[in-house]
């Protein structure tokens, strides 16, 4: 998840934190470097990433984006970016996916980067972390309110490692999951031929590394490309050249038999 230490939904505890409107907290300015989220009016911190979580937030993101450039889809992929599930309850997932014209008119909006109620993400994804609770139940239960259409949770903890994909089926009242284990596929139901391996998420490869190979196969592929029309121009001016001989060939037959003509030889009877 991203990482908030969000209450249990009925746990009581003492809490000297403002309460806070959902217009207060979009303008709200806290500790510098802290997120926050916001649960029925509580500003809950969220404890700073694992390298591990880091890794795969980054490896989905990269997927995504390369997933959408390759279908010339007009949605955008991003992070840190709020969700407002309730009057007074918004949630930062670790990963979202939404239309580009509804990302460009958030970015025309005052405060922090958060959609709105009736401003549905199409994919959230969290990455689970210590408070298991706070993705399993609570943010699940947020989502599903949200009416967001897929939810992703992306479990890396040893002995429970999985991914559960929550999306809305057709004749289901809420949310129904599916499990994807280590050796096993993930499939997305908004983009169902968006696949992933649950052991490369789970323990992604570098983006960077992923980004020079990409760079190397793409200089590779410009570079055949050259050779290739090196190869094309060379058979062009070949065939010019062959064309140009045929011509000159020609020319000369034609003035042998118009010297033949004058010398009154029938060309056509020269053998």
């Amino acid at each position: 998840m991203s990482q908030s230490i969000a209450p249990a939904l009925e746990e009581k505890q003492t809490d000297t934190s403002p309460t806070l409107t959902f217009e207060e907290y979009r303008v709200y300015q806290g500790e510098p470097d802290v997120q926050y989220e916001l649960y029925k009016g509580q500003l809950i911190p969220m404890a700073t990433a694992t390298a591990l979580h880091t890794s795969i937030c980054e490896y989905l993101v990269y997927k995504l984006q390369r997933y959408l450039a390759a279908h010339n889809l007009d949605l955008v992929v991003k992070t840190s970016v709020g969700v407002r599930t309730e009057n007074a309850t918004s949630c930062i997932p670790d990963v979202l996916v939404c239309t580009q014209s509804l990302w460009e008119q958030i970015l025309a909006q005052p405060g922090s980067g958060i959609l709105d109620l009736g401003e549905t993400p199409l994919l959230v994804v969290e990455v689970v972390s210590e408070n298991r609770r706070a993705d399993y139940i609570i943010k699940r239960a947020q989502y599903e309110l949200a009416n967001v259409p897929e939810y992703c949770i992306v479990d890396p903890k040893c002995g429970k490692q999985k991914i559960r994909i929550l999306a809305f089926i057709e004749g289901e009242d809420g949310y129904t999951h599916t499990d994807f284990f280590p050796g096993e596929e993930i499939v997305s139901v908004v983009f169902p031929d968006f696949v992933l391996s649950v052991d490369e998420i789970l323990n992604p490869p570098l983006v960077e590394e992923l980004v020079k190979a990409e760079r190397a196969e793409l200089q590779e592929s410009q570079q055949q490309a050259v050779i290739e029309r090196q190869r094309a121009e060379e058979e062009r001016q070949r065939a010019e050249q062959q064309s140009q001989l045929a011509e000159q060939q020609s020319q000369l037959a034609e003035k042998l038999a118009a010297k033949l003509r004058e010398l009154g030889v029938d060309p056509d009877t020269v053998v």
